[in-house]
């Protein structure tokens, strides 16, 4: 196959499983790929309908930080923090980090360089300080072990819930002969287990090492780590794997 260095992936067919493709799915048919996109994931309330969330929005005056690790966790907060001007703002990643600013009406104060968790916390300043940290149910404890070694005092609470998804039959199928499948959680990758087992395309791309773990332990083989989640280095992941 002749490499086209302007659309890479043309001719290409590649599964996006999170919830909304976003930025992802025109970006990469920028480089030419058929993006199918099934999600494996449904964004819901917590299991509390958000009650622990409301608790602990109502005293974000108290606390000197506000961290949220993805879109849908900025969502949730970004109108509190509009009304609350003394908590400094923390994202991971720009995207996040830009969600949260539209909604909040004033800058994010750090943005992770590196848009995952480890790249927060290589960033985030030393303690003490109090911190709310907004996730998903299925969060896992990096985050806040992280910041409580950096000499923070860290309330985690529920922001939202993420569920498995039952795609209807003609979604599944046209998972069937894709190239390659890009997993964003380690959730998806377990949801793509649930529903189609171990089987996957000749290219699995993770979006960062702790998805790739998070995949392992699921059955899954990954074939590569995308080095940031945003688009350009998933792009340039699935361009290295399916270049040949």
């Amino acid at each position: 196959m002749t490499l086209d260095r302007e659309r890479p992936l043309a001719d290409r067919r590649i599964a996006l499983t999170r919830p909304e493709p976003g930025a992802l799915g025109p970006a990469l048919a920028e480089l030419g790929a058929e993006v199918v996109h099934v999600a494996l994931l449904e964004i819901g309330p917590p299991s509390d309908g958000g009650a622990a969330l409301r608790r602990a929005l109502a005293r974000l005056g108290s606390f000197d930080w506000l961290v949220v690790t993805s879109i849908n966790g900025a969502r949730a907060v970004g109108a509190d923090a509009a009304t609350t001007g003394g908590v400094r703002l923390a994202a991971v990643g720009p995207a996040t980090a830009a969600a949260l600013a539209a909604l909040a009406g004033r800058p994010v104060d750090l943005i992770a360089q590196v848009p995952r968790v480890e790249g927060l916390l290589a960033e985030f300043p030393t303690g003490p300080s109090r911190v709310l940290v907004a996730q998903a149910d299925r969060a896992g404890a990096e985050l806040v072990e992280g910041l409580v070694a950096r000499g923070h005092e860290v309330e985690a609470v529920t922001a939202y819930a993420t569920v498995s998804r039952q795609p209807p039959a003609e979604e599944l199928a046209a998972l069937d002969g894709v190239d390659a499948v890009v997993f964003a959680s380690g959730s998806a990758a377990e949801a793509w287990v649930a529903l189609r087992g171990p089987a996957t395309p000749a290219v699995v791309v993770a979006v960062g090492p702790m998805t790739e773990r998070a995949a392992r332990r699921a059955g899954l083989i990954v074939t590569h780590v995308a080095d940031s989640p945003g688009p350009a280095g998933v792009g340039a992941a699935l361009t290295a794997a399916l270049r040949g």
